[in-house]
């Protein structure tokens, strides 16, 4: 895995060909354009890495993997056959930083403490979902009734809603929805937007009419909004923490500098109590939590992750985190 100081200050790009990013290298590779593909011209011999005028991607996947143990290859490899979609091999991708933290709190059982620092309230028995892919067949039930909630609102098999991680306390039923180099603006034109509301699935009156206990605005004022993908996210999550008696928490995890009045942009559409609520997390917040707890397994190797992990913006490198 490549650090920020490891890479060039700038992708340089020229009208048919890029650069490689890595420092004091010469190599250059054909130019991509519009998709990013994985084919041999557009790769630098020397890294083994593919090019593209704004980021790069590693050949083995793994090679952007802090934890890269056999139970974690395992588990990724049975995860990638069920998720829908992963760039976890390319530098700026949200899978590769969510899987790298989250492993880390997961395999030093840290993930209770930070759920119980973020409510305020002692979260005990924590078990993890990533990307809907249950890893213990007891808690089967998150899953099951994920699946159930997709139909039930009318999303097409195989296209439904998927949070990054799903998160079961004793108390509590836990989506975190990650960002990373992406924002909350969902959909992104005029032209999807209204597509997304002349298309309501079941949504509006799923769940008998479950939209009208949690939300006070409208469909279509949400969806206008470009809030999409959380309204599906906190319309689904609390219908499957009633039926789990639990309560509800949506967390949505940005960058420190990034989405910093989200809470107050969503929180004006939907119903919250004692039982269901809405937060803000961020990535610079969990780093903090990470550097107070006692020494644990690979801590430092955490911290220094998120202190150099660096990412291409406007083919400049930046540190991708503030801390």
């Amino acid at each position: 895995m490549f650090s920020f100081k490891e890479l060039k200050p700038k992708i340089c790009v020229a009208e048919n060909t890029v650069d490689c990013p890595v420092n004091d290298c010469k190599e250059k590779v054909d130019r991509q354009r519009h998709k990013f593909r994985r084919d041999d011209r557009f790769k630098c011999p020397k890294h083994g890495i593919f090019i593209s005028p704004s980021t790069f991607e590693y050949e083995d996947y793994k090679n952007n993997l802090l934890w890269k143990a056999r139970e974690d290859v395992e588990l990724l490899e049975t995860i990638f056959r069920e998720k829908r979609e992963s760039r976890i091999a390319r530098d700026n991708s949200e899978d590769a930083v969510t899987w790298n933290v989250f492993r880390f709190l997961e395999k030093n059982n840290l993930i209770e403490g930070l759920l119980t620092n973020i409510t305020g309230a002692s979260q005990t028995q924590g078990q993890i979902t990533y990307w809907s892919y249950s890893q213990q067949q007891r808690v089967g039930d998150c899953r099951n009734l994920l699946s159930e909630a997709r139909a039930e609102f009318g999303e097409e098999e195989g296209r439904g809603s998927e949070p990054d991680l799903i998160i079961k306390t004793d108390k509590t039923l836990f989506f975190i929805e990650a960002k990373f180099t992406s924002g909350n603006d969902t959909p992104s034109d005029k032209r999807q937007i209204e597509e997304k509301i002349n298309n309501p699935k079941n949504y509006k009156t799923g769940g008998d009419n479950w939209f009208g206990n949690v939300f006070k605005s409208t469909y279509k004022e949400i969806i206008s909004e470009q809030k999409y993908e959380l309204l599906r996210f906190w319309l689904l999550g609390t219908w499957i923490a009633q039926k789990l008696g639990l309560r509800f928490y949506l967390e949505n995890l940005t960058l420190a500098d990034k989405e910093k009045d989200i809470e107050e942009k969503f929180k004006k559409h939907i119903k919250e109590d004692e039982n269901k609520r809405f937060f803000r997390l961020t990535w610079e917040g969990i780093y903090e939590y990470v550097s107070t707890v006692a020494d644990s397994s690979d801590k430092q190797t955490m911290l220094d992750y998120i202190k150099n992990k660096s990412v291409y913006k406007n083919r400049t490198l930046q540190k991708a985190f503030s801390v």
